[in-house]
């Protein structure tokens, strides 16, 4: 079991068809039947053809019931599938989900430290899988097993609230801080915790016949091959909040109150999945994303206006094969597309393959792409095979278009793989440190075509989850922060754990003895206690009265703020929230928050500020 993403990350597609026309004819009083059916539409791939061919649209589920019961589809289900629970290691306890929290929240009490009188009002959240009745789960069948992979879980969203007093505590406090948690209200959240049991069979991981099985019995039960989990990141635009995951459109949330208020399909005009981390133009303000799914068209590019209410552009890039894409980046003029070879394939896996499989074999690319462009206008550049999930920025920088971000040579992303260094999924602890990412460049020159690639801190030390300064997005930065990656900890539990943040001086050579390294940038570390691990961390800017006033960034040096982020203590079973100086980065945090309950480690999170909309 592992938790990078990346974020994030949420790669449970959702294929998005129709069956039209004909029915299918599905004999439920006999299991042999059932098989012999089953394996004649895998050889013959009527559905599947139709799966991986039809365009997105709705199913009728009225009609497609007419010749075959619910109840009997159900207790079909019921005798052949048994649901398990797939245990968690010691090491492993905090992945396990919480309940959510009865009413509004609980007001914090316990705090070490001080929260700075200019910090930000606003919301700190973070979004994970919370999965639900008891946690993630196999099942075993006739037709073999199928399981959950680690990155599902139904969403949960832990929120943390700064509202700023007139009158100071008898203490020096001038801060009230609330904690609240609550699920992602999503249709298929809402269908389960109707029912009061595990309903859609997992349809990622395990056997190929399973998989298959579970595929049209969700489809045939509920109209959706998988469900919409909504667990990875949350972003705002226009002033409106959402939950996301790449397996279906975002929900809007109510900040406050962390009711999920909806799907958001910009009016109507976007009917296909989301990436996790679509990002905003700079200078426009308008909104780009890109939706990835299994079935041709396998990516769209989509930019929403600055407003929210129209969807502006859009485009079929036209690839053929469907690459898993977590992050688009930007520039001032351009999309920046990760293309690598991390894939998912319905056709591999009617042949008895995986779903999901990184092969470092086939080729990796970056593709820029005009704000408004299309297919024709991509400028493509091969790269050195990757496994990159997260951008830490883009830029334009004379003729180059500059990437930084976070590669690795393997994915976590998959039934099996894992970051220990005895599971069947990597068998050596070389293998085991290829999943591990690390910060690296990408210089590709418009005009040559040349690519110019390096790793920006060594080997040394890994990192995932980045953040910036938010105002630079697609501007040339000096800064950044990241999660530190502890390996032993990751490879005794075979799950990703971060014992600290990383700061990236991008504008500044490291230093080494002898003198300075001029390949490799300057990375301060804050590191925390021994068994503490973070999740979700967001960067916070430093507000002064000017800038609040609505004045440019610019009045504000860019790593002036403070970077947050919910951590757990594994010997104690406390979580907390941490808030550290960025211009004392290696210092004591300034405030460590005692949170009412566990917070299990997570994918994403951000800080919104919300005094303007309250």
């Amino acid at each position: 079991m592992a938790t990078s993403c990346s974020s994030s990350m949420t790669m449970a597609f959702q294929v998005s068809c129709s069956v039209k026309n004909k029915k299918p004819s599905v004999v439920l009083d006999n299991i042999e039947y059932f098989k012999t059916t089953l394996s004649s539409a895998i050889s013959k791939q009527p559905l599947l053809r139709r799966l991986m061919q039809q365009g997105p649209m709705h199913i009728d589920v009225s009609k497609l019931f007419q010749n075959a019961s619910a109840k009997l589809l159900d207790t079909f289900v019921d005798s052949v599938f048994e649901f398990i629970d797939q245990p968690l290691l010691p090491s492993q306890k905090n992945f396990a989900p919480v309940d959510e929290l009865e009413g509004e929240g609980v007001v914090i009490k316990s705090i070490i430290g001080r929260i700075p009188d200019d910090f930000t009002e606003g919301v700190y959240i973070r979004n994970g899988p919370n999965p639900l009745f008891g946690g993630l789960k196999s099942t075993k069948s006739v037709f073999g097993r199928s399981s959950h992979i680690w990155i599902e879980g139904e969403g949960m969203l832990h929120a943390l609230y700064f509202m700023k007093n007139d009158v100071v505590s008898s203490d020096g406090c001038r801060w009230t801080v609330r904690y609240n948690n609550r699920h992602v209200e999503t249709e298929t959240y809402k269908l389960e915790k109707q029912r009061n049991k595990p309903s859609f069979l997992p349809a990622i991981g395990g056997d190929s016949p399973a998989i298959l099985s579970a595929y049209l019995l969700n489809l045939l039960r509920f109209g959706k091959v998988n469900k919409y989990l909504s667990n990875t990141n949350v972003f705002e635009h226009s002033g409106k909040f959402y939950s996301v995951a790449e397996n279906h459109i975002p929900q809007e949330i109510d900040i406050l109150t962390l009711e999920t208020l909806g799907n958001w399909d910009v009016s109507g005009a976007w009917n296909r999945p989301f990436i996790s981390h679509p990002k905003r133009a700079p200078g426009t303000g308008e909104l780009v994303m890109m939706g990835v799914d299994a079935v041709e068209p396998f990516w769209e590019v989509g930019v929403v206006s600055a407003d929210g209410k129209e969807l502006i552009h859009k485009a079929d890039l036209k690839l053929n094969r469907c690459s898993i894409c977590h992050e688009i980046g930007v520039t001032e003029r351009y999309n920046v597309i990760m293309d690598i070879a991390l894939t998912i394939n319905i056709k591999r896996l009617v042949g008895g393959g995986p779903l999901v499989k990184y092969n470092e074999e086939e080729y990796a690319r970056i593709g820029v792409m005009p704000r408004y462009g299309d297919a024709s206008s991509v400028r493509w550049f091969k790269v050195e095979p990757n496994c990159t999930f997260h951008i830490i920025n883009s830029f334009e920088a004379g003729e180059e278009v500059v990437v930084w971000g976070c590669k690795a040579l393997d994915s976590v992303i998959g039934p099996s793989n894992e970051c220990s260094s005895d599971n069947e999924g990597t068998s050596t602890a070389e293998d085991a440190s290829k999943l591990y990412s690390h910060a690296y460049e990408w210089r590709l020159n418009m005009e040559s075509g040349e690519v110019r690639e390096r790793y920006l801190t060594g080997k040394n030390i890994s990192m995932d989850f980045p953040m910036i300064n938010g105002s630079f997005t697609g501007l040339k930065n000096g800064f950044g922060y990241a999660q530190v990656v502890d390996s032993v900890a990751s490879s005794t539990s075979g799950s990703l754990k971060y014992s600290g943040i990383a700061k990236l001086h991008f504008e500044e050579p490291a230093e080494r003895e002898g003198g300075l390294e001029n390949e490799e940038i300057k990375v301060e570390r804050h590191m925390f206690e021994e068994n503490t691990f973070c999740s979700g961390a967001a960067f916070v800017p430093k507000q002064s009265d000017s800038s609040r006033a609505g004045t440019s960034f610019e009045e504000v040096e860019e790593d002036d703020g403070w970077v947050i982020t919910f951590v757990h203590n594994e010997d104690t079973n406390i979580s907390q929230v941490y808030v550290i100086d960025t211009k004392e980065f290696c210092s004591e945090p300034v405030a460590k928050i005692a949170l009412p309950c566990r917070v299990p480690y997570g994918f994403h999170g951000a800080f919104m500020p919300t005094s303007t909309n309250t």
